[in-house]
């Protein structure tokens, strides 16, 4: 079984890596500043709509390509690499967690190949493929 989609958007820069902890009454809390929450959201409506019918069981190749927008005045050009923040291995952790969530399949631990791209790009958004293997 094979998935694959665009979703078409402009990806979010927050990561899951920005969660904060306060402390209240001795007792650490954990929570998302509000650009994580949006991103969240932004992301599990854009996922929830490419949720596969039966959810992967078997070892997964994953290849999610980032495309971030290149704004007006800007050096840079449809396709070129994008070698700045946020850095790949921090982009995947949010969409692959709220993936477990919607189902695609039980634990992302199942992913063993994982292959993650970020260019600069005209059209902006996200590509996934998600393969057995």
């Amino acid at each position: 079984m094979v998935t694959e989609f665009f979703m078409p958007m402009i990806p979010p820069t927050a990561t899951h890596q920005e969660k904060q902890v306060s402390c209240q009454n001795g007792k650490p809390i954990f929570y998302e500043p509000d650009d994580l929450k949006a991103a969240r959201a932004k992301l599990t409506a854009h996922l929830g709509q490419h949720v596969p019918a039966e959810k992967y069981e078997g070892a997964l190749r994953v290849i999610v390509k980032w495309l971030f927008p290149i704004t007006d005045g800007s050096k840079h050009y449809d396709g070129e690499w994008k070698k700045t923040r946020p850095d790949t291995h921090n982009l995947n952790k949010l969409p692959f967690d709220i993936m477990t969530q919607l189902g695609y399949w039980s634990d992302d631990a199942i992913v063993a190949s994982e292959i993650i791209e970020k260019f600069w790009a005209n059209r902006p958004g996200i590509y996934i493929k998600i393969e057995e293997l």
